[in-house]
């Protein structure tokens, strides 16, 4: 056999894009057709051209020439005959890949919602030019028309597009091992001879290794939402790895025919998609020019700007001229710039998106990112801070001697960004998308969906699956996790099953899962988009416009300009505030608030900053109470020092602020720059300026020193470092001098922030503090109401209430609404914020009371209240949230019938509807009874216990209410006092857990954050390995404890607090009381509580008696049974208790 007739061209590689089918990354395929010096190989992912110029790109950067094809679902309709089914192409040329991005597109644009993705074969008949088709294989429209025994039609269907395709058309023979497919190459066989159409053989490749087969079976069951052991599910056979070309040769060695056809396809194939430079979208203007548009829109702007916010403060006629000379020099050299790099269209379209967005009412951000640096944009209203007035530099966010695209990522209003989209998406017709996004088999993932498909039971596979440490900064992989976690380890020993379930879930860890859209991403392009990516179609999304099948990156690579709508929670929550404050008979325009409130920074110097965008982790009030900002520079500072890395530089920013440090400017000519900073570095802006003031440096330049500093690049930081100290030399700088200083400017600036993002999200983080500061209640209102479904965000706010003395009225029924309401000097609790409740159903039951008043009973509730906008779950978390105390105080009655309840709403509707009640009739309807099952209410314990339930976390009681004597014998504090008394070093605390969180800490150990809440305020502690490992299985939210502390001092200054023990109360309650002292005031009345001391038990009890001052001890002979409520019950008598440990 000659070498040509040895090799075998894969054409059908089933790529990761293949979701749920496809176990092949492109990364491995690549590496592999690389080391086997592979000649040629085809990507035909199932249903998309998800991966195609990933592919081209990275197979050909293999050596290895990318074949382009895909296999597309097509409908065809014949003498009655209604069938769907995938057909494999392939492009020959441009013209063919444009009609194969058509016809991909067309397939998921062109459907209803549930349907699956699919062209009319007409289609195919219209896009034929330049395409190669396939027709036959396995698990095809023509295999199944085959098998169906519709053969008729289906020799009229290869007949017609063998007529249409002529030469370009192939019967695609397979030979997979699998049942079905010999009687069906005998067919195929037949038609190739009946209708002269040539064979080719090809072969599925689903994975790369043989090995693989039993993980990719698991893989499709995935994707079927199947189980392994299902007899009747799709099952692939094991010959679907990338085979040899000896094996493939041999397999197909009676078919010389098929194999030379295979063998001719990539000569056949002249085309592959190469990336592309940005092609930006046309702006449509009135002037013949976006240059000229540009400039007129920039200086009617900063006329407007001057006017408003600059020239209005100076009197002095000279000094106005001299700054309006400034302005209007930076915005032409802005103007210029822009022009010169044609970025004018990308700054003409964003703002006017923008001002769209404003004109509509709609909050827009007032920046991000390095855009903030640019007078161009504050002219257009692109962004709302004055670069000049914050030193914020142009060059940050376009340089002519580092070309780039721009790029405004800008934050609107969470409720109103897809009106914005929306806008876009009609004046730029056929031109938008949304971005495609893939989501992966992460680890945890990997193990529920593979658990989930062997069949094992849920509870095992998800205690397995939190074995799995969850940190989003720094995930870990499923090998990582298994390696440091020793109880995984031991269940793989111990269970060859779980064993199983790892090693599976480990091949087909990082493969896609299932697609969804980029939360802000939307790409602009300069003609229809089916001319340059495919589209894809998500029904799901609230945005009526279609998909790219490109991920960011390689929509981007493709030529595609990305713009970011993000929606920015925060925004969202300042316009409800606002709206409040309106209905409150009050005014605010945010925008025109003072920058220097004495209050707002007041508030902020406290570290009381819960709610406050960006300032309120608890690291970051601490850091705020060290710092004790007065002005809106130390927040900017803040914002961009709290990080790692540039933490270490907030205790000098700090001790300088505060006359403690002298600040080192380390030369008069840079004294300038950093004294807004007390000398230290904090800004990237800082670092070019510095570059500019000592050695020349032009903007553009700086910023490539900026640049290679922040990545580190060694050969440009050496080129960098040579031109700054000779033009530091040139300023007659001493050489050692200028080393010294491009030393410490390079370890700095490894750590400098963007002054222009920094500042944008300062100024944000200062509006939300004022709008706490002077309108809380309606501040919280908002804030809650956003973070509706976020209970751990929701008791901060609470506890929050809480110390401001803001009163949160209980949810009620007949005076809660659906969001959070101020009313007065009360927050009214949101009904909707009770699990279970639903937005839009609660949002009905309030309408219908506010039109016929108050309910008057449960019965009265059921008859005016849709049985639509009632479930079995809401009313549970409605009952449990005592919503209902108001017509039925005993919760226990209600809940247990609450089945009963549902059954009549719905009873009573359907008579409404046969008119079988008069309508006319009161709708209290005082012949409509409930016959309650009548249930003992709910003990304290039992109340408190249902509300965390329904409500996450204790409004009406606390928990530990009910261990009175356990915390009065263990001599426990509350937290408030702890921190509040600095020598108190060791004590024993109490708290019921709100929330857990475990991580590992570097090396494997695994350590847990748990947020506590005691009677006092909520707390969070670290508790680490060992502490952990012995309480693990008791840790649970809603789970009491008492917990030993300690407080030291480290070298470094700061004060830390361990944990060293924890118990649980429960368990100390069970254990029963060891000793317990009773005081007696009168002997007499020692015969009221004989009895809860009359029976032996295992508590050692003392009483204790006072007489003319002498104090008598009487210690029982026999030890008794005393227990909590015995206790209780003594209290109650009038004795003081006191357990002894």
């Amino acid at each position: 056999m000659t070498a040509k007739n040895s090799q075998f061209n894969h054409l059908k590689i089933h790529t990761q894009y293949s979701i749920c089918e496809g176990a092949l990354k492109i990364s491995d395929l690549s590496e592999y057709c690389k080391a086997h010096k592979i000649t040629s190989v085809g990507i035909s992912d199932s249903r998309n051209m998800c991966g195609v110029l990933e592919f081209s790109e990275e197979i050909s950067k293999a050596g290895t020439q990318p074949v382009i094809g895909t296999q597309i679902n097509f409908s065809f309709s014949h003498n009655n005959l209604e069938k769907i089914g995938k057909i494999s192409l392939i492009a020959k040329n441009i013209a063919g890949y444009k009609n194969l991005l058509k016809l991909s597109s067309h397939s998921y644009l062109s459907i209803e919602k549930n349907q699956d993705p699919h062209c009319a074969i007409e289609e195919l008949v219209k896009y034929s030019d330049g395409v190669i088709v396939l027709l036959g294989g396995s698990h095809s429209l023509i295999s199944d028309m085959i098998l169906s025994n519709n053969i008729s039609e289906c020799e009229f269907l290869i007949q017609k597009i063998a007529h249409i395709f002529k030469d370009n058309a192939y019967i695609e023979i397979q030979r997979h091992g699998e049942i079905h497919e010999k009687d069906l190459e005998v067919k195929l066989l037949e038609f190739s001879s009946k209708f002269n159409i040539p064979i080719i053989a090809t072969h599925e490749v689903f994975y790369l290794e043989e090995d693989m087969h039993e993980a990719h079976d698991a893989y499709i069951c995935v994707g079927q939402k199947t189980y392994v052991n299902d007899t009747k599910r799709l099952r692939y056979s094991d010959q679907h790895y990338l085979k040899t070309d000896v094996e493939m040769v041999e397999l197909f060695s009676d078919l010389p025919e098929a194999l030379e056809n295979n063998q001719n396809i990539p000569l056949r194939c002249s085309y592959r998609p190469l990336t592309s430079k940005p092609m930006l979208p046309n702006f449509n203007t009135e002037s013949s020019n976006v240059d000229d548009e540009l400039k007129s829109q920039a200086k009617s702007g900063l006329a407007v700007k001057l006017q408003d916010f600059i020239l209005n403060n100076i009197s002095d006629l000279a000094e106005k001229d001299l700054v309006r000379k400034k302005y209007e020099d930076r915005l032409n050299y802005e103007v210029e710039m822009i022009s010169k790099m044609k970025f004018s269209g990308y700054f003409l379209i964003v703002s006017d998106y923008i001002k769209w967005a404003k004109s509509k009412n709609i909050p827009v951000g007032p920046g991000r990112g390095s855009g903030a640096g640019s007078l161009v944009a504050w002219c257009l209203s692109i962004t709302d801070l004055d670069p000049i007035k914050f030193g914020l530099i142009f060059e940050r966010f376009l340089n002519p001697d580092r070309i780039s695209m721009p790029d405004f990522d800008i934050d609107f209003c969470q409720e109103d960004r897809d009106k914005v989209i929306n806008y876009v998406k009609d004046k730029y017709k056929n031109k938008v998308a949304q971005i495609i996004t893939f989501g992966k088999l992460q680890a945890r993932m990997a193990l529920r969906d593979i658990g989930r498909v062997m069949g094992l039971p849920y509870g095992r596979v998800d205690q397995l699956t939190k074995m799995i440490p969850f940190d989003p900064s720094r995930p870990l992989s499923l090998a990582e996790s298994v390696a440091m976690e020793p109880r995984i380890q031991e269940a793989q020993k111990e269970d060859p099953t779980i064993d199983k379930l790892i090693k599976l879930a480990l091949k087909l860890e990082g493969l896609f899962r299932n697609i969804a859209t980029h939360a802000a991403g939307i790409v602009i392009g300069d003609k229809d988009l089916t001319e340059i990516i495919p589209l894809y179609k998500d029904h799901d999304s609230s945005i009526p416009i279609p998909v790219t099948q490109f991920d960011m990156k390689w929509a981007e690579e493709a030529g595609l300009v990305k713009f970011d709508f993000l929606g920015l929670k925060t925004l969202t929550v300042i316009k409800k505030t606002i709206t409040l404050i309106k209905e409150d008979g009050k005014s605010l325009d945010i925008e025109k608030i003072p920058l220097d409130d004495e209050k707002t920074f007041k508030l902020l110097s406290s570290g009381e900053t819960m709610g406050i965008f960006q300032l309120e982790s608890s690291g970051m009030r601490e850091v705020l109470k060290q710092m004790q900002p007065n002005k809106f520079e130390d927040i900017i500072a803040l914002v961009a020092l709290y990080r790692p890395g540039p933490m270490q530089n907030i205790s000098t920013y700090n001790n300088r602020k505060h006359g403690l440090e002298e600040p080192d400017y380390l030369h008069p000519k840079i004294e300038s720059i950093l004294k807004e900073t007390y000398g230290v570095i904090i800004y990237q802006e800082q670092v070019m300026q510095i570059a500019q003031a000592l050695s020349g440096f032009s903007a553009g330049k700086a910023d490539i020193l900026r640049k290679a500093m922040g990545k580190k690049k060694s050969a440009e930081m050496d080129r960098q470092k040579k031109d700054f100290i000779e033009g530091a030399i040139k300023n007659n700088i001493p050489k050692e001098q200028a080393v010294y200083i491009f030393q410490l400017v390079e370890k700095f600036a490894q750590y400098g922030f963007n002054k222009s993002h920094a500042a944008a999200y300062a100024l944000i983080a200062y509006q939300t503090a004022y709008l706490k500061t002077h309108y809380p209640l309606s501040f919280f209102s908002a804030s809650m109401s956003m973070d509706m479904s976020n209970t751990d965000k929701l008791n901060q706010f609470y506890e929050e209430l809480k110390r401001l003395s803001i009163n949160v009225h209980n949810p009620c029924i007949n005076n809660c609404f659906a969001d959070f309401v101020p009313k007065g000097n009360t927050i009214y609790y949101a009904l909707s914020g009770i699990k279970a409740v639903g937005f839009e159903a609660i949002s009905n039951v309030i309408k219908e009371r506010e039109e016929n008043g108050k309910f008057l009973s449960i019965e009265d509730f059921i008859t005016r209240v849709s049985s639509k906008d009632t479930n079995k779950l809401q009313l549970e978390g409605l009952v449990k949230a005592g919503a209902f105390d108001c017509l039925d105080k005993n919760r226990a009655k209600i809940y247990h019938n609450v089945p009963e309840l549902i059954k009549q709403s719905k009873n009573y509707d359907e008579n409404l509807e046969l008119n079988q009640i008069n309508l006319f009739e009161s709708q209290t309807n005082q012949d409509f009874k409930i016959s309650f099952t009548e249930q003992p209410e709910w003990d304290e314990p039992e109340k408190i216990k249902r509300e965390f339930e329904s409500i996450g976390f204790f409004v009406s009681d606390h928990p530990l209410k009910n261990y009175k004597q356990v915390l009065q014998g263990y001599n426990v504090i509350n937290y408030q006092e702890f921190i509040e008394s600095s020598n108190i070093t060791e004590c024993m605390l109490s708290g019921t857990v709100m929330a857990i969180q475990e991580k590992k800490t570097a090396k494997g150990m695994p350590f847990a954050i748990v947020k506590f809440s005691d009677l006092s305020r909520m707390f969070e502690f670290f508790i680490f390995s060992e502490v952990l490992i012995s309480n693990r299985e008791k840790l649970s939210p809603g789970k009491s404890f008492l917990i030993s502390i300690k407080r030291e001092m480290l070298k470094s200054g700061i004060e830390r607090t361990n944990v060293s023990k924890i118990f649980s109360i429960d368990d100390i309650k069970e254990k029963g009381i060891s000793n317990v002292s009773i005081e007696v005031k009168d002997a007499d009345a020692l015969k009221n509580i004989k009895n809860e001391i009359a029976k032996d038990g295992k508590t050692s009890v003392s009483l204790s008696y006072n007489e003319n001052g002498k104090n008598f001890i009487f210690k029982l002979k026999n030890t008794k049974n005393i227990t909590s409520e015995s206790l209780k019950i003594i209290e109650n008598q009038g004795f003081l208790t006191k357990i002894v440990n």
